[in-house]
């Protein structure tokens, strides 16, 4: 088992905003790019926008972070956005 496959998940919290998917890929791209990921935060975003379902575009995100609640603590929280 190598490291290269264990991708890092940061936490991102998308349960409790607005569920437009633009707004959802935003959130999910800028958590990654804050945690040094902007290469995998392009990577998302492409593989979503070219998605056939609402559903296959959240499951696309959720590969690349851990969906958390905006209720739940956490590094990514940012208090400008709510």
């Amino acid at each position: 088992m190598s490291n290269e496959n264990k991708r890092v998940k940061p936490d991102c919290p998308l349960i409790g905003t607005d569920g437009n998917i633009f707004h959802l890929v935003g959130i999910a791209a800028k958590t990654l790019r804050r945690n040094g990921l902007s290469e995998e935060a392009s990577e998302m975003s492409e593989k979503v926008f070219g998605s056939g379902s609402y559903d296959e575009a959240l499951g696309i995100i959720g590969e690349y972070v851990n969906i958390t609640s905006v209720d739940e603590p956490g590094e990514d929280r940012d208090m400008r956005m709510g």
